[in-house]
């Protein structure tokens, strides 16, 4: 049932920590996704330095998906879009040929408090990898939701269990938010190829053994999985169909090594235009010595 169990690796990123659980050295992806990092849970005081900002940077071929269990995030992008996003909402922001953008803790900078959430990337299918960039925001009034049985559920992307979100994807996937009480089962069917659960909080017992937080079970494909909460538990739960081998390096996702070059040579160029609404700064591709000038900014 369980194919392999991913254990996240904490990274500093300058005054909080998030856990990296893909890619993976053995296991890339688990259907489109690309890239999963569990974001804090940390205290963010008052009138915190710009500097623990994630400044202007750059992303090719993959949509960005950012949900908050707390606090917010202030996003800027270079077609000219600025959010804020909040517990139980999604930002999804596709990439395509290119977008650049910026997440500031601007209202946790005013008023203090906590950041906590889920940042992922999916790969988009090859034909749609030069698609052109856009962004979406969406409440949770676009995001269907189930309770009963000591269970609570949201789902956040794609289709599964029955219903759709109302957010724009590429190809067929899901993911989705499960809050189980002390003692509730639930099942994750098996429509999907690829499928993997992220415990959050916790700890869940899966086919006899129990896993705790941090930890990313892959499933293998054709078995639905019966989960049962050992204590009260937080679970992300995504996948779907697999769209081909990807290169990922930096902020850029590809099929194409080449394509990734060029995305490179145009930053460093400064062929890629800045978010309208914050371009005074951005991050120089990893290994440049000094940010090279950028004549859009």
């Amino acid at each position: 049932m369980i194919e392999l169990v991913i254990d996240q690796r904490r990274k500093d990123l300058g005054g909080f920590e998030v856990g990296r659980v893909l890619p993976f050295h053995s296991h890339r992806m688990v259907g489109p996704f690309a890239f999963f990092d569990h974001m804090g849970p940390a205290d963010i005081l008052k009138g915190v330095p710009r500097t623990m900002d994630v400044r202007p940077h750059p992303h090719i071929g993959l949509s960005t998906v950012t949900y908050l269990f707390e606090g917010g995030i202030t996003h800027r992008d270079s077609v000219g879009s600025e959010q804020e996003i909040r517990a139980g909402e999604v930002n999804w922001m596709t990439a395509g040929r290119g977008i650049t953008h910026s997440e500031r803790f601007e209202d946790l900078r005013a008023h203090g408090g906590r950041i906590h959430g889920i940042q992922t990337w999916v790969a988009l299918p090859v034909e749609e990898e030069e698609t052109d960039p856009a962004f979406y925001h969406h409440t949770e009034d676009d995001l269907p939701t189930y309770e009963g049985g000591g269970m609570w559920a949201r789902l956040i992307v794609g289709k599964a269990f029955g219903a759709e979100a109302k957010v724009k994807t590429h190809s067929p996937m899901f993911y989705a938010h499960w809050q189980l009480d002390a003692g509730a089962t639930a099942q994750l069917p098996a429509e999907y190829p690829e499928r993997a659960a992220y415990v959050v909080m916790g700890e869940v017992e899966v086919d006899g053994h129990s896993y705790h937080p941090g930890q990313m079970l892959v499933f293998k494909p054709g078995e639905p999985v019966l989960f049962k909460a050992l204590q009260a538990s937080t679970i992300m739960l995504l996948g779907g169909e697999p769209v081909g081998p990807r290169f990922i390096e930096w902020n850029f996702v590809s099929s194409s090594q080449e394509r990734i070059e060029q995305a490179k040579a145009d930053w460093r160029a400064g062929r890629m235009k800045l978010p309208d609404l914050d371009n005074g700064e951005f991050i120089p591709l990893p290994g440049d010595p000094v940010p090279p000038a950028n004549p859009m900014s």
